[in-house]
């Protein structure tokens, strides 16, 4: 490689497997990084703490009844998130 160069791979056993560890030391002679993303972690994800919420929280079951109200429930959840729907950290 005439320019450095990263892999980007995530967690898969395959990515993490002994023929690619054993590869690593030829690459990195030719110019090529491998760059392992860490691991899923949804607690770390902001969209997955507030979809938790509403999915365990706020969501009665009744909306799983139809789309349409599956989807009017979620609206009304998203549009009153901050004033009716609060999400506390304490």
């Amino acid at each position: 490689m005439e320019k450095p160069t990263v892999i980007v791979a995530d967690q898969a056993s395959v990515h993490t497997s002994d023929a690619i560890q054993d590869q690593i030391e030829e690459w990195q002679e030719r110019n090529i990084s491998l760059f392992l993303l860490p691991t899923y972690s949804p607690h770390l994800n902001l969209i997955e703490i507030l979809w938790r919420f509403i999915k365990y929280e706020w969501l009665e079951i009744d909306a799983y009844s139809c789309w349409k109200t599956l989807v009017a429930d979620l609206e009304k959840i998203i549009k009153e998130f901050g004033v009716n729907y609060v999400i506390n950290f304490v």
